[in-house]
């Protein structure tokens, strides 16, 4: 028997030739991914081609650092080294770098973004901003040191001498621009006195171009409350920055003149336009009063003048006699009534009248004090009636005449049945009290 090996032993021997075969450390694999599935930290999966599959294995610190997105059927290449994983006797393949096969991670990198961002309706013509006709200040997003900065300042002080520029410098390549970019943006969007925004950069690489690419900016760019124009790259460059923006310019140039859709010319021409416009309605409305004014003063009232209040004269003589006419209308039956009312107060006898009535008053006075008499001799009478029968009550004025009173508990007995045998009571008398005890209570009807 100590010529068969056990398997771990065997899987042990193929390890160590696996560890330490030098064409293994370092292999170059080109193959598609299969079996992927995403996972919350290190990623497992498949690489195959037409005739044989390989697992492979890839960190999480490694996966972080793609740029991209590992997708089912994607063609990678892979550089990492080969192990044998002794529990299952598999071999697998521990990718240190990977990038797409042909196109190039970053422009894998740029679709998959690309096709997120339009799901998510970041590029949508909803949200684009119409940009202002007329701008007071313009804010650009540049390095201070290009050929952006110079053509925008030169095209739009061609264009439009009296617009200010403020420039936000901005580094737009390499590590931490994106960053940068997206800060000066939303610096430029905390600002109250600026019209628009120009965000560019002068041509390049898809590397050199990148900033514009990430996501930070074009999160920027679609949050800002100022409108944006893009002008990255060349005509033919595009990025994402691109897309997202309110308008897409090909060059600082055009960028400065989207800016400035009316330039200083067309104003002083619109203003002569509407001088001119302005000058004819006055010639206009003026020949029209000169031709009304002609035709009223040629008209009768204005020739005579006096029939202008011929009708009225004579309204007036009309009211006048009318007036009058009422007013000796009203004198004459005010004196009528004045008469007849002075021969009816002759024919009353005033004197006679008085006298009547004080004999009535007097009547009256004796009557009302008969019956007074009568009503206090009546009250006197139930008072005193009232009082005796009150004093009758008095228990004391009782007790006094030789009569006694018993009481339980401070309260009058007025029937036996008020009363119980063994009861205490008291018996109050003329000249004292006594305490008594019950003995014997005997009814009698009455």
């Amino acid at each position: 028997m100590s010529d068969y090996l056990s398997v771990s032993s065997l899987t042990k021997y193929l390890k160590l030739k696996f560890d330490r075969d030098p064409y293994l450390e370092r292999v170059y694999l080109t193959g598609q991914v299969s079996n992927f599935r995403r996972r919350p930290n290190h990623q497992y999966f498949s690489l195959k081609d037409e005739k044989a599959v390989i697992q492979a294995t890839m960190w999480s610190g490694i996966y972080k650092k793609l740029g991209f997105e590992l997708e089912e059927g994607m063609k990678i290449n892979v550089i990492g080294r080969v192990q044998l994983y002794e529990p299952s006797g598999s071999y697998s393949i521990v990718i240190e770098k990977a990038e797409p096969d042909g196109i190039g991670a970053l422009a894998v990198q740029f679709e998959q973004l690309r096709k997120k961002l339009t799901e998510a309706g970041y590029f949508d013509e909803r949200h684009k901003q119409p940009l202002p006709q007329f701008v007071k200040k313009i804010g650009v997003i540049t390095s201070p040191s290009g050929a952006v900065i110079r053509d925008i300042i030169t095209t739009v002080g061609r264009r439009f001498p009296g617009v200010e520029i403020l420039l936000f410098p901005t580094k737009v390549q390499g590590q931490g621009s994106a960053e940068e970019v997206a800060t000066n943006i939303n610096k430029a969007n905390q600002r109250d006195d600026l019209d628009l925004l120009i965000v560019g950069r002068g041509g390049g690489s898809i590397e050199d171009l990148w900033a514009f690419n990430e996501e930070i900016v074009v999160q920027a760019i679609f949050e800002s409350h100022l409108p944006v124009i893009s002008s990255v790259g060349h005509e033919t460059d595009t990025t994402l920055a691109d897309f997202v923006s309110d308008r897409r310019a090909a060059t600082p140039t055009a960028a400065a003149e989207l800016a400035t859709p009316i330039t200083k010319a067309d104003i002083i021409s619109w203003i002569a336009e509407q001088q001119n416009r302005a000058y004819q309605a006055v010639l206009r409305s003026l020949k029209l009063k000169q031709e009304k004014l002609n035709k009223l003063s040629q008209s009768v009232i204005f020739r005579q003048p006096e029939r202008l209040y011929d009708g009225y004269a004579q309204k007036l003589d009309n009211l006048t006699g009318q007036l009058i006419a009422h007013m000796r209308q009203y004198y004459t039956k005010a004196l009528q009534d004045e008469r007849l009312l002075s021969q009816r107060l002759l024919a009353v006898d005033l004197l006679r009248q008085i006298e009547r009535y004080k004999e009535r008053l007097g009547t009256h006075k004796r009557l009302l004090l008969s019956n007074m008499t009568n009503q206090y001799d009546s009250k006197v009478a139930r008072f005193e009636k009232a009082q005796a029968a009150l004093l009758s009550l008095d228990t004391s004025r009782i007790v006094a005449r030789g009569y006694a009173m018993i009481q339980k508990n401070d309260k009058v007995v007025a029937s036996t049945e008020d009363i119980e045998k063994g009861d205490l009571v008291s018996v109050l008398m003329r000249d004292g009290r006594l305490e008594v005890e019950v003995k014997d209570v005997k009814q009698e009807n009455i």
